[in-house]
């Protein structure tokens, strides 16, 4: 993609505004576009993670590429390691207090997480920042005075701590300092924009008005939708075992993302993908039409992320596997298709296995997952707990002669 200097400030937020959520604002963004491009001074654009597991899954990656983007406009991506701040514990979203982490801990998925977001930021335009870096040096009587920028009830507006507050859950007042030290960390980097999911808008926000009183053009704030998982309902997490890592095997990533539905394929491309939205709608009208297969892009679009993340000789032979899997090579000439209805959520790997009558009871699908002896699109599952998608078609295999092609439908 062109570097910025080469595209005019409506090109720019074009390619900006793809995908996203809410952006604050328009006018204030296309007006620092302007001077950038006047100035040839690049943009700073902040987005802060705190260290708080050690592995990343495409869900964490919907805000790395939109970073990847102001990159390849030719802007500079701070990429905040909140060390500080996972000390602290955020409590975005959560109705009780988040455990703080140890130094240790930091120091281990910082490391990790270093490691893992340079397969989709571009190092040269990337400079990573510790937030504890300033604010272990913040003396008590500065971070007092801090504090006193803000009131109680301005953050008790925030949704979580409203919820928490009207239900008499206990909120600890180190957590009031959370949503401060964020928008502390924008003044002392004097961000332009700065990104997150919809769950950080408060956060943002206190940012923009931090930087206000500080004297500072107050920084955009542009927030990105949370990705739905392979169930295509609820947000792709670990812990509800819907989730695709980036760093999974080859052939394990390429088989998740052919499970998912025609329909979430097309936000999986807006999100993920690195094609242009002209391509991705040119693709999308002409499997509508009937004259280009949904599998086919679906193919395309696992290959490219499968090729992000493990180089193209093996995203391609990742593809290769599954064609030879799914193509029926090596398979029965006959394999039985079987439906299952679902309420709209997905369905549990365990009991899809169960009532496509590949196993007599959950147990057995419990026991045969353990023993690796499951297979959904030719890739092996060693997670029970994973979901299949409504809309999804799937070839299962329990051993070397139980199949089931399965569709779940709505």
């Amino acid at each position: 993609m062109p570097k910025h200097s080469s595209l005019t400030v409506a090109e720019q937020m074009r390619i900006i505004r793809r995908g996203i959520a809410h952006l604050i604002s328009d006018a204030e963004l296309e007006e620092k576009l302007t001077r950038s491009t006047a100035t040839g001074v690049p943009l700073r654009i902040k987005a802060g993670f705190d260290p708080t597991a050690p592995d990343l899954h495409l869900g964490h990656t919907v805000l790395l590429q939109k970073m990847r983007q102001f990159q390849e406009l030719g802007h500079e991506v701070l990429f905040l390691i909140g060390d500080f701040t996972g000390r602290i514990g955020d409590p975005t979203g959560k109705n009780v207090t988040r455990l703080p982490l140890t130094p240790e801990q930091v120091a281990t998925n910082a490391q990790t997480y270093q490691a893992q977001v340079f397969h989709i930021l571009d190092r040269e335009r990337t400079q990573v920042v510790f937030n504890g870096t300033w604010m272990d040096r913040l003396s008590a009587a500065e971070m007092i005075q801090l504090a006193a920028k803000y009131t109680v009830a301005r953050m008790l507006e925030r949704e979580d701590f409203s919820n928490r507050y009207r239900q008499g859950q206990p909120i600890a007042v180190h957590e009031f300092l959370y949503p401060l030290v964020q928008g502390y960390d924008s003044v002392v980097l004097r961000a332009d924009v700065e990104l997150g999911g919809t769950d950080q808008t408060f956060n943002l926000l206190v940012g923009r008005e931090l930087q206000r009183d500080y004297g500072q053009s107050p920084q955009c704030v542009l927030t990105m939708p949370i990705l739905e998982g392979l169930d295509g309902v609820q947000k792709m997490s670990k812990s509800l075992g819907n989730f695709i890592a980036i760093q999974d095997a080859p052939d394990e990533m390429f088989g998740k993302l052919m499970s998912v539905s025609d329909t979430l394929m097309w936000r999986y491309y807006e999100l993920l993908s690195a094609v242009d939205m002209d391509e991705v709608e040119r693709l999308r009208a002409q499997v509508a039409a009937g004259t280009f297969h949904p599998m086919e892009a679906k193919k395309q679009l696992a290959e490219e992320l499968t090729r992000r993340f493990h180089g193209a000789e093996r995203a391609a032979h990742a593809r290769e596997m599954f064609v030879a899997v799914f193509g029926n090579k090596g398979l029965p000439e006959e394999i039985e298709a079987v439906t299952l209805p679902t309420a709209g959520e997905g369905m549990g790997l365990v009991a899809a296995l169960a009532q496509a009558g590949l196993v007599t009871s959950n147990s057995e699908a419990f026991r045969m997952i353990q023993q690796q002896a499951v297979s959904v699109n030719g890739t092996k599952i060693t997670d029970n707990r994973m979901v299949l998608q409504t809309g999804g078609t799937y070839l299962l295999r329990v051993g070397k002669r139980r199949f089931v092609r399965l569709t779940l439908g709505g």
